[in-house]
């Protein structure tokens, strides 16, 4: 019989081999397992969430004077008096210039005159032409020169009147182009100033025909906010990206298409009680085309289009595996594109690592980090 010592000493190396084996085997089967997820690729996922979503169409355009009137003097003669603080606003009928008035007084004086002298002669020529004392002839001609003094008498008091100066309309009054001493003639070409009526004020739009064309067709379709017959409500973004605080008024009607261009131009009506819109500042007017109560806005990170131009999306499916899905694009909204079809509220629209996937491959989705957060919550055509 071994000895125990011996026993022992044999049967260490047998459990030793016993347990290297064990281990090799274990190896062995979880180098596939540690292969396989070493296979699958990692991507950035963006879950995809319907929101109501305000569709509005972008109209870029200028702002314009409501009214605008150049003042000029309808006599001549040597200012005398200014009579307004330049960039002022000015009311209709206020006197702005005083034109020297002693010629004119003269002359009205004269003419007081002579139509004096001349009515009270056919007065007298009247009595007597029924008295028969005095030919018909004779009548008729005190009485022709009554009334040419009769008119020059009004000619003259209306060039007196015209030595005032006054404003047509009402409104903001530029800079003015003489000062006293100066000599003006009627009819110049220059003007002395300008006024212009900035409260209400317009907004020009220029758009493609084919643009008024579907316009049109929305604003009698119900698809745009109407406002009376023929007229859309807008609203106004200013060049510094800030919104204008007063709604405005686009006409469709009385409009012509420029035949180099294939343009047309819409004039929208604004109320601008602040004098906040200057003539010539550029603006965007914004028409609400209509409100969807589950919109799929989708990260344009996620959006390729194939060399046909159509626009597809990799989505992880529940089993997180890749699907293909073609979509069709309306409109950029910001950082997203506003989708028709071809994707639902929940998808998880693939965003990051797009190059290392195919259709029907197994992923680990992971939360997008290539993605801001959304520029913008209404949409915008242009």
């Amino acid at each position: 019989m071994p000895h125990p010592a011996i026993a022992r000493s044999a049967l260490f190396p047998l459990l030793a081999l016993l347990a290297l084996l064990s281990a090799c085997e274990n190896q062995t089967s979880a180098a596939p397992e540690q292969a396989q997820a070493q296979q699958i690729p990692e991507v950035g996922v963006v879950t995809l969430v319907a929101e109501p979503f305000e569709l509005t169409t972008d109209l870029p355009g200028r702002t314009a004077p409501f009214r605008i009137a150049e003042v000029r003097p309808q006599v001549d003669g040597i200012i005398e008096k200014r009579l307004f603080t330049e960039g002022s606003e000015v009311k209709a009928g206020e006197q702005l210039y005083q034109i020297d008035d002693s010629v004119y007084q003269s002359a009205l004086n004269s003419a007081k005159a002579a139509n004096l002298s001349s009515t009270s002669l056919s007065d007298r020529y009247k009595q007597l032409i029924q008295d028969q004392a005095v030919s018909r002839q004779a009548y008729d001609e005190a009485r022709a020169a009554s009334l040419q003094t009769q008119a020059a008498l009004e000619r003259a008091q209306i060039d007196l009147r015209y030595t005032q100066v006054r404003a047509p309309i009402n409104g903001r009054i530029g800079r003015s182009a003489v000062s006293e001493g100066a000599l003006v003639t009627d009819g110049q070409d220059a003007a002395m100033a300008t006024i212009q009526q900035l409260d209400p004020i317009y907004v020009d739009v220029t758009q493609p025909a084919r643009d008024l064309l579907a316009l049109r067709r929305d604003l009698e379709e119900g698809r745009l906010q109407k406002v009376g017959n023929n007229a859309a409500q807008v609203t106004l973004q200013l060049e510094d990206g800030s919104a204008y605080p007063h709604e405005g008024t686009l006409e469709f009607s009385e409009v012509s298409v420029d035949a180099g261009t294939g343009s047309v131009t819409l004039r929208a009506v604004f109320p601008n009680p602040d004098n906040g819109l200057l003539p010539g500042m550029f603006v965007h007017a914004q028409l609400v085309a209509g409100t969807r109560s589950e919109a799929i806005l989708a990260p344009q990170q996620g959006i390729t289009r194939t060399p046909r131009g159509q626009a597809t999306a990799l989505i992880v499916n529940a089993d997180n595996v890749v699907e293909l899905r073609e979509v069709r694009t309306e409109r950029t909204v910001g950082n997203r594109w506003l989708i028709s079809e071809g994707l639902d509220d929940g998808d998880r629209l693939i965003t990051e690592g797009l190059q290392f996937v195919q259709p029907g491959a197994k992923v680990k989705p992971v939360p997008a980090g290539n993605v801001a957060e959304p520029a913008s919550t209404a949409g915008q055509e242009g």
